[in-house]
């Protein structure tokens, strides 16, 4: 049987391996931060009809520019956004895979901080992007002063910060970002900037968004997500908001047509009722909340998250637990952090089925649980 090691696979792609989250059919799957609540039924028939009428003239290609759906995401973000500042791709992967296609590329560099989102390697690994990976301080928290000397020793093309991060569900502040900004003004040249909000939703109401700091600052591009907050992860929708030179520079790399017309439809149907949409992001801060309490009671380290999900520790035998509450039949995520898994704040029926699982764990005395 033939094998990669028999292909003439780029250089720098041999022994990496593909992102890797398990798909296993469970009745309570917590693992890759999906929003377990379904599409309300009266948005999913509006989306069913507009999704219909687009098949009508499927014949045609899409609109090439998603002008619809750059003007309804426009209007849900505010901040004085016009079509002209946003993108959108096949999720916001797609997203940020463009934009190291035009930014980074071979003899470039993006900075991360580590832990964080494990797509950012494997998109810089496939884009032929060097990947720098920055450290955080404790308890994960990314102070300006130390993404400032990240920046200055690593003179990145490109920086990446995950606002709130995954998988530790940390806040970033603005100042943070701002200062991250200004220290990639090099000698000579200057570098991208790009503020991962895929979480952005269920940080508490009222939270500062970096887009708040794109007025003057068009080497700033802020991404989000539809696949989170409104529940949309299996209609692959992302996007993001930047200086309309930024949108230009992603028309150089993207794939012509590359939103199909029935993904626009969806998309711009969702968007039109996102107060509907929203409505169950309360519930899910709840969930979370509660998660991060009950934990702690039960004595694990629950780390404070803005995100949809909770990492913990103290966990003695992480790969064990993951199993036990498999057998269970809830699936949790083991990210590779010793010592911690990352569970994701689903319904309230689903979050006291982990929850009661734990405690039985931890109640017989099982070393999983230890």
């Amino acid at each position: 049987m033939t094998t990669l090691d028999d292909l003439p696979l780029r250089d720098d792609l041999v022994g990496k391996t593909p992102y890797g989250a398990p798909q296993k059919h469970v009745p309570v799957a917590l693992n890759v931060n999906e929003n377990t609540h379904p599409v309300p039924e009266a948005v999913a028939h509006d989306i069913v009809a507009r999704v219909a009428a687009a098949i009508l003239t499927v014949n045609r290609y899409p609109d090439r520019e998603f002008t619809g759906l750059r003007e309804s995401l426009a209007d849900y973000l505010g901040h004085g956004l016009t079509r002209d500042n946003l993108w959108a791709a096949n999720g916001s992967n797609e997203v940020l895979q463009q934009v190291l296609q035009a930014f980074g590329g071979p003899g470039r560099s993006v900075l991360g901080f580590a832990p964080t989102y494990s797509m950012y390697s494997l998109l810089a690994d496939g884009t032929g992007t060097d990947w720098i990976a920055g450290e955080r301080d404790a308890d994960y928290v990314l102070s300006p002063e130390t993404a400032v000397a990240a920046v200055r020793r690593a003179r990145p093309n490109i920086v990446i910060l995950c606002s709130p991060n995954n998988p530790t569900g940390t806040p970033l502040s603005l100042e943070t970002i701002e200062a991250v900004y200004d220290a990639t003004r090099y000698e000579g040249s200057a570098g991208i900037v790009v503020v991962d909000e895929a979480y952005a939703e269920f940080a508490p109401i009222g939270t500062p968004s970096a887009l708040s700091l794109l007025d003057g600052r068009p080497r700033l591009i802020v991404s989000r997500t539809m696949s989170k907050a409104f529940a949309f992860a299996g209609a692959r929708v992302g996007y993001l908001a930047a200086d309309p030179a930024v949108t230009d520079a992603l028309r150089l790399v993207r794939l012509p047509y590359h939103l199909s017309a029935l993904t626009q439809a969806a998309a711009v149907a969702a968007l039109a009722h996102s107060d509907e949409m929203l409505a169950m992001v309360d519930d899910i801060r709840g969930q979370r909340d509660r998660i991060v309490r009950e934990l702690t009671t039960l004595g694990y380290t629950a780390h404070r998250s803005w995100s949809n999900f909770v990492l913990f520790g103290g966990v003695d035998d992480p790969h064990a637990m993951f199993e036990a509450l498999l057998e269970r039949g809830i699936l949790i995520r083991d990210i590779g952090i010793p010592g911690h898994l990352r569970v994701t704040a689903g319904t309230e029926a689903e979050t006291t089925a982990f929850l009661e699982a734990v405690a039985s764990l931890r109640a017989s005395g099982s070393a999983a649980a230890e």
